[in-house]
């Protein structure tokens, strides 16, 4: 394993990565604690500007070109944004199960996408199985 991908990449890119990554923690660290609270808040909303920041950098990201410079990575991260707009939205209407299950999604979508990091050629895959 090897930085060198990461730090040689554009700054978008550079990141792109760190917050996907910064994700990880943070993840693992709101499905550990008890719902609701101050804790879960504060967590919350960091995830929430990470995930922004990743969904937002993406469109800087033109390394798959399929749709113009796009591809469908980033209709995910548009879907991503509206998610996370609509989960906080739900949130304040206090409709915590809708929350729950739109931040679950775009979870899942995250975790989905950065399976694609790891494609051939990526960044991320550089650095995992450089040499």
């Amino acid at each position: 394993m090897t930085l060198a991908p990461l730090l040689a990449a554009p700054v978008m890119i550079q990141i792109h990565a760190i917050a996907a990554l910064a994700l990880i923690p943070l993840t693992l660290a709101q499905f550990m604690r008890r719902k609701g609270g101050s804790a879960h808040r504060v967590l919350g909303w960091s995830w929430v500007v990470l995930m922004a920041i990743v969904a937002i950098s993406s469109f800087w990201i033109h390394s798959i070109r399929l749709i113009g410079p796009f591809s469908p990575i980033h209709i995910l991260s548009l879907i991503t944004l509206f998610g996370l707009f609509g989960a906080i939205i739900a949130r304040r209407r206090g409709d915590i199960a809708r929350h729950r299950r739109i931040m679950m999604m775009v979870t899942g979508g995250w975790v989905a996408a950065g399976l694609f990091a790891f494609l051939p050629g990526r960044v991320m895959a550089m650095m995992t199985w450089a040499g």
